[in-house]
C-alpha cells in the first residue's frame, strides 16, 4: 500500500444534546432526505394539470416514509441475517441495534405506493414516475450520512483518495460511501430530471430509476466491503449484487414495456 492517504477526521457522531435527547449527523441526514422529497413533490404537485392535491402529497410521504422503515428493516433482517433472525426471531424487533437495507425498503415503497394507488385512483406506473425523482436526493443524504459516521466503507487500496477509516483496521480504504453518493444520488437525479424534460411514457422514469440505481449500485459493490458474516457469494458477486441485478433487469424491462406499449398506441391511433 503507498503511504500517501486520508485520515478521516475526527467527527462526533452527535451534534448536539438536550438532556436525553440528542441529534445525531445521520439523524438529521435522513430529516433533509425528507424535506428533499417533501419540496420536490410539492413543486411537481403544484405544476397546473398535476392531478395532485397537497394532502395527496402528504399522505404520499408519509406512507412511504412507513414503506421505507420497515421494508427497510425486514429487508435487513431477511437478506442479511437470516440465519440470526431464524434462532432469534425477536431480533427483527431489536431496531435500536441498527440495520437496514435500501433493496428491502424500496420493496416496503412498492408496497406502499400499491396501496396508495388503489386507495387514490392513481394508475401505477405514473404513480412510480411521481416519485421516482424524489428518492436520488434522499439516497445522496443517506451516503453522507453513512461517511461522517464512517460505516459501510470500501475495500483496502492504494488510490490517492484512500482514507483510513477508525475501527477498519490499518490498511486505507476507497470512500465508497461517496462514490455512492455521487453515483446513486447526484448522477441519478440528473439523469431522472433530464429524461423528464423529454416527457416519457408512463413507467419510463421509474424504470431509470430502478436500472439507474441497480447499475450504480453493482458497480460501487467492487468498491465497497462485503459484509463480513456475508463476505463474496456465489460468482464472485456480493449480496448487494445480487439484489441489484433484478432491479436492472426490471428496470429495463420496464423502459421498453413502456416505450413498447406507447407506440403500439400511436399506431393504432394513426389507423382510426
Amino acid at each position: 500500500m503507498a503511504s500517501g492517504f486520508i485520515t478521516f477526521p475526527q467527527i462526533d457522531p452527535v451534534i448536539f444534546s438536550i438532556g436525553p435527547i440528542s441529534l445525531r449527523w445521520y439523524g438529521l441526514m435522513y430529516l433533509i432526505a425528507f424535506a428533499i422529497a417533501w419540496w420536490l413533490a410539492n413543486r411537481a404537485a403544484k405544476k397546473p394539470g398535476s392531478g395532485w392535491t397537497e394532502q395527496q402529497v402528504s399522505d404520499l410521504l408519509f406512507i412511504g416514509f412507513l414503506g421505507v422503515v420497515l421494508g427497510g428493516r425486514v429487508g435487513y433482517v431477511l437478506f442479511y441475517q437470516f440465519e440470526l433472525f431464524i434462532s432469534e426471531p425477536l431480533y427483527l424487533f431489536k431496531i435500536w441495534t441498527g440495520g437496514m437495507s435500501f433493496h428491502g425498503g424500496l420493496l416496503g415503497v412498492l408496497l406502499a405506493m400499491f396501496w396508495f394507488a388503489k386507495r387514490n385512483n392513481k394508475p401505477y406506473l405514473q404513480l412510480g414516475d411521481f416519485v421516482a425523482p424524489l428518492i436520488p436526493l434522499g439516497l445522496a443524504a443517506g451516503r453522507l450520512g453513512n461517511f461522517i459516521n464512517a460505516e459501510l466503507w470500501g475495500r483496502p487500496t492504494d488510490v490517492p483518495w484512500a482514507v483510513l477509516f477508525p475501527g477498519a483496521g490499518p490498511l486505507p480504504r476507497h470512500p465508497s460511501q461517496l462514490y455512492e453518493f455521487a453515483l446513486e444520488g447526484v448522477l441519478l437525479f440528473i439523469l431522472v430530471m433530464l429524461y423528464r424534460r423529454f416527457n416519457p411514457p408512463a413507467g419510463s422514469l421509474g424504470g431509470l430509476f430502478l436500472a439507474g440505481y441497480g447499475a450504480a449500485r453493482f458497480s460501487v459493490e467492487f468498491y465497497r466491503e462485503p459484509d463480513a458474516h456475508l463476505g463474496v457469494l456465489s460468482a464472485g458477486m456480493s449480496m448487494g449484487q445480487w439484489l441489484s441485478l433484478p432491479m436492472i433487469i426490471a428496470g429495463v424491462a420496464l423502459i421498453v414495456y413502456a416505450n413498447f406499449s406507447k407506440t403500439k398506441l400511436t399506431k393504432q391511433g394513426s389507423k382510426a
